[in-house]
Order: structure tokens, then C-alpha cells, then sequence
């Protein structure tokens, strides 16, 4: 999967010369937390909301809330953004993405292709446009955990066993294994009532249990 298929393609943005208050009112009004900034078709910094709460005075300041507005008011997004923009190609794996996202630290990615923003993609994107689908979260149907199933000579059986059961398997994947223990496989079939599943599983000699969805 490429970022393409998982990013926002309308892009709100503002220009490094937008009050900040304004570029507040325009993430509040489309829901966002972050802008890329863009002055004459090139991609010069982002803003968000938390940069923008921290340009606000102290509590100890010794303003009053008419000095404080005033100076608010006159800020530009030119002040307060971030200048260097991590960035990402359209063509990029998502895996790949996610991985530059978090070895940055930031919380969006503007999509650049010929230097021109085509889109941005959050880790909301990532989260509920891939981690959903593949762990099958908000589906109905029931999740079992089998342990030791990622085991090349198990999976065979396993599967069998869903096979003759008629029941399609909404996501399959396996359990990150914790200290001391073997990587479990996580099934998540699209049937509610999966209890002659689990009998005949426990009769091959698998541990099973039904996780929450």
C-alpha cells in the first residue's frame, strides 16, 4: 500500500502571512490540528495548534487580555511555524511513512510530487485507514488467539480447521511476542459463534482464547 491510497487529497493550507488566530479558526472549522504552510506554490513550513498555544504570553505576564489580543492579533503563521517540513512522495509505502514519521517525531506528513503539496497524511490516517482494517477493529465477528500458530507446520491445521467450518477470515495476523514467549496468531473470523472452532482447536492440542474486538 502506498501513501496515495491513504492520505487526504484536499489540502487545507495558509500562507506564512495568515494571522495565527486566523489559521486557529481555519483548523477548528475543518476539524485539523496542523497547515502546511505554502506561499506561491511552494511548501515553506506547517503550523498547528500546539505551536500556536505555545506562542501565547505566561500566566505570569503582566499584560492585560486587551495588550495580549492585540499582540496575538497582529502574529503571523511566518512566526510561529515549523521551517523544517518533513516530507513524503505519493509513491512511498506506508510502512515506509510511518517509519520516517516516527523516527521524526511528527504527527503529519505533507505529500510533495514535483514539488508541488498533493496531499498529507497523519498518523490518524495511518491508524484507522491500515491498523483498523488489518486488526479488523469496529467488525463484527470473533477474534481468537491461538498460541504458537505462527509456526510455519501449524498453520496448515489451523486453517483447515476454519476452512471446514465454513467461516472467512476478516484479518489474520500475529501477536508481537512478549518476553519469553512464541509469537501467537490472530484470527478474526467472521462469526459470531465460533465455539466448535475453538473445541476442535483445543482437540489438536492448541491454547486458544476469544479477545475482545
Amino acid at each position: 500500500m502506498k501513501v496515495r491510497d491513504v492520505m487526504t487529497w484536499n489540502v487545507v493550507s495558509v500562507s506564512s502571512d495568515t494571522p495565527i488566530m486566523e489559521a486557529r479558526k481555519i483548523m477548528d472549522a475543518h476539524n485539523i490540528r496542523r497547515l502546511p504552510v505554502i506561499d506561491k506554490g511552494r511548501l515553506v513550513g506547517m503550523v498547528s495548534k500546539e505551536r500556536i498555544a505555545r506562542t501565547g504570553p505566561s500566566p505570569a505576564t503582566s499584560l492585560s487580555v486587551w495588550e495580549i489580543n492585540y499582540l496575538m492579533a497582529k502574529m503571523t503563521v511566518k512566526e510561529v511555524m515549523r521551517k523544517d517540513v518533513v516530507t513524503v512522495h505519493p509513491d512511498m509505502s506506508v510502512e515506509a511513512g510511518i517509519a520516517l514519521a516516527q523516527s521524526k517525531g511528527v504527527g503529519a506528513l505533507p505529500v510533495v510530487d514535483d514539488h508541488n503539496v498533493i496531499g498529507i497524511v497523519s498518523t490518524n490516517d495511518f491508524f484507522y485507514k491500515i491498523l483498523n482494517p488489518v486488526l479488523g477493529i469496529g467488525k463484527p465477528g470473533t477474534r481468537i488467539v491461538v498460541a504458537k500458530g505462527t509456526d510455519i507446520k501449524n498453520m496448515p491445521d489451523i486453517l483447515e480447521i476454519v476452512k471446514k467450518h465454513g467461516a472467512k477470515i476478516v484479518s489474520l495476523h500475529s501477536m508481537p511476542p512478549l518476553e519469553g514467549k512464541e509469537q501467537d496468531l490472530c484470527i478474526h473470523l467472521d462469526i459470531e459463534n465460533a465455539s466448535q472452532i475453538i473445541k476442535d482447536l483445543k482437540g489438536k492440542g492448541y491454547s486458544t482464547e476469544i479477545v475482545e474486538r
